[in-house]
This record gives C-alpha cells, structure tokens and sequence, in this order.
C-alpha cells in the first residue's frame, strides 16, 4: 500500500476501553434512576465509536436535551480521570507495531470520542511521542469525515500519502469521504456492509504487511 501517514480509529482498533467506563456509565445512570438494569461490557458494542447523544437516546429513550448534557459532563469528567488513572485493554502488538511504525510512518488519531479521552490514552500507556496530532469531535464537535479532513489539512498530509485504520462502517464512510483507503479492523466492535473487504487485519501486527 505504501503509505507514510496513518490515521488510528480509537476503540476498537487500539484498545478496548468498555470494562472501565461501563462501571462509570452504570454509577451515573443508577444514580440518576435511567437505568432498568445494568449495563455489561458487551451492551456498548453496538455505540462504541457513536457520537455520545445518539447513545444515551438509544439506552434511555425520551432523554431531554438537557439531561443529555448534564449526563455527559459527569460521564466525560469521570471517564477522563478514571482511564487516565487505569486505562484499558491495549489490544495484542499494539505497543510494538506502532513503536515499529514510527520509525517510518507519521502516526495520528481520530476519533468520535470526547475531548481528553484520546489523551488520556496517550497518558496512560505513555505514547505521547509515538502520535503526531489527534483530534475528536468532543473538541471539534463535528463528524469525524470532517475530523479528519481538519486533522488532514492542517498536517498538510496528501490523500495519496493517507489512510484510515478503524473497526467499524463510520470509519470506513469517514474515509471515503475523504477519499481515503482504508484498512478494516476486524477484531474490534464493527461491521462492514461490504462483505469479505479487503484490506482487513484479524489482529494489528499485521497492519506492518500492509503498509
């Protein structure tokens, strides 16, 4: 593929973070008397890489607007410390491919999380020298097509020296958008509407055989 600026989805493409914030979004949700039962890691695999007002309007239906926001600034407050604090799961060869990649590829992160989560993880597995820039829509507030049309130009990064590595159908549409390539993840929490697409890796050492 030959590529020299690769662009990192998040969750589900470098780490699994749902066995640390499910505790948070269950504390702040029974609290609050939202929730009929308790959320388990794998209910979040379906909202994982989602804007967050979509997600909590799909687990609590009729949720004003303002509880909206009142819900996501404890949630992003509490999430923020408490990953900087304990992370996630990295997922197997993370650490070593991107440490392998950085010696020849400029290293970046995109994701529809809120504004501290990507540093948090940075902060916690201490990869603040491995990445280049990073954006989120928790900064930006828009789309992540848009995030990494930002990210892209401000980098003075060429589409034909680009491509988007994620886990899910947001991803791959962001990067068309952008008319980017793209590389699927298939380990992670999405799915494609393409079957059998390729460029796919079923765990992320193999990204080194593609770019």
């Amino acid at each position: 593929m030959n590529k020299k600026n690769l662009i990192f989805d998040l969750d589900g493409t470098l780490w699994d973070p749902r066995a640390t914030i499910i505790k948070i979004w269950n504390e702040v949700l029974t609290k609050r008397q939202l929730l009929q039962r308790e959320l388990k890691p794998e209910d979040m695999n379906q909202y994982m890489g989602l804007l967050f007002d979509d997600i909590l309007k799909d687990i609590i239906p009729g949720v004003s607007d303002q509880q909206i926001q009142e819900i996501l600034l404890e949630i992003v407050q509490k999430e923020n410390k408490v990953l900087r604090a304990h992370g996630g799961i990295l997922y197997e060869g993370v650490a070593e491919t991107i440490a392998n990649l950085k010696k020849t590829h400029n290293l970046f992160i995109v994701s529809n999380c809120q504004d501290g989560y990507i540093e948090a993880f940075l902060e916690y597995y201490q990869f603040n020298d491995l990445f280049t820039d990073i954006e989120s829509h928790g900064r930006t507030k828009k789309p992540k097509a848009e995030n990494i049309k930002l990210l892209m130009e401000r980098n003075y990064l060429k589409i034909e020296d680009s491509v988007y590595i994620g886990d899910t159908q947001t991803d791959y549409d962001s990067a068309k958008a952008n008319h980017l390539s793209f590389i699927f993840c298939e380990y992670g929490f999405g799915t494609l509407d393409i079957p059998g697409y390729k460029p796919s890796v079923s765990k992320f050492s193999d990204l080194e055989f593609y770019i």
